[in-house]
């Protein structure tokens, strides 16, 4: 430690930070002194106390409310990392408590095969670990990575992601190689057919997920690549449990979905794998985690082990 930091954490507490986080969230000081129950010149010392012991202005004010500055808004991210951070140890030291050893939280997307394995490969190797499993879209996963809410996000390697400023603040590493999959059940006769095309595929009852999603950008390329306009689903779904409900309830559709997904339906039995060419490649699902100098905990470590073994699996499975 050096002096300089020495004086910083004499002089800044947590309500400091918090108040860093609540400006940047409220845009005013009317608000933000609302929201942490203090007056308007106790927010406005508390603010002064804050750009003096960092030596930068970190937002501007005008009658309109305030703006953060390049320097606040460093700032902004630091303190959102501290308090999640802070919250994190709440957390453990509660799971502690009532008798875990460790505590991880695991940020992914709502249908992967690798995780639940991962976990469980995880709970084998310590059995006192709590695991909390967050889903959601990626893009927001990612951000309470960066937020200190997570301690790691297992999500799509998305040219955005690997072009955006966000990914300097993290660490990532490839896993599994994706693609797009058609799913059936086990009774559609096409289960039986062994040299299919998207073409053969055009006329067929498709349940597909939402326009904006991966997958569904995939399946109108599949048939676009063909030259053939790509059909209209009659059931659009992203949830997994609704997805496998009509699938197994109606025999004559086709669901496209990523390959975590397929492994994941296929496994619990009634649905077969389409084979169907050209191959469409998704991007790579990888594992994110923040990039800093802390030693990554031992749970963090036996966690990371186990989804790159469960990525040496599946990418043998394809």
């Amino acid at each position: 430690m050096n002096k300089g930091f020495d004086h910083l954490v004499r002089r800044l507490r947590l309500r400091h930070l918090e108040l860093l986080v609540v400006l940047d969230g409220t845009g005013t000081m009317r608000a933000a002194a609302s929201r942490l129950h203090l007056s308007q010149p106790a927010i406005s010392k508390m603010l002064a106390e804050t750009e003096d012991s960092l030596g930068a202005r970190l937002f501007e004010r005008s009658p309109q409310g305030v703006t953060v500055t390049a320097a606040g808004a460093a700032a902004v991210h630091r303190a959102r990392v501290v308090m999640g951070e802070l919250a994190h140890a709440r957390d453990e030291v509660e799971a502690i408590r009532s008798g875990a050893s460790a505590v991880l939280r695991v940020g992914a997307f709502s249908v992967t095969a690798a995780v639940p394995a991962a976990v469980v490969q995880l709970r084998q190797r310590m059995p006192g670990a709590a695991v909390h499993i967050h889903e959601g879209r990626v893009s927001e996963l990612i951000q309470r990575l960066l937020d200190g809410d997570l301690d790691c996000v297992f999500g799509a390697l998305t040219t955005e992601m690997l072009t955006s400023d966000r990914l300097r603040l993290l660490q990532s590493e490839v896993l599994l190689q994706d693609r797009l999959c058609v799913l059936a059940a086990a009774s559609n006769p096409l289960v039986r057919r062994r040299r299919l095309r998207w073409t053969d595929l055009r006329e067929a009852n498709w349940v597909a997920p939402p326009r904006q999603t991966l997958v569904r950008q995939a399946f109108m390329t599949a048939f676009l690549n063909e030259g053939v306009d790509p059909p209209a689903p009659v059931i659009e779904a992203i949830s997994s449990v609704t997805i496998g409900a009509v699938l197994r309830l109606d025999p004559s559709l086709l669901c496209a979905v990523r390959f975590e997904h397929a492994r994941d339906e296929v496994a619990r039995g009634g649905v077969r794998r389409l084979s169907v060419a050209p191959e469409i490649a998704l991007p790579p699902l990888g594992l994110f985690t923040r990039r800093n100098d802390v030693q990554t905990p031992p749970v963090m470590q036996a966690f990371a082990r186990a989804i790159r073994k469960e990525g040496a699996t599946g990418s043998r499975s394809t």
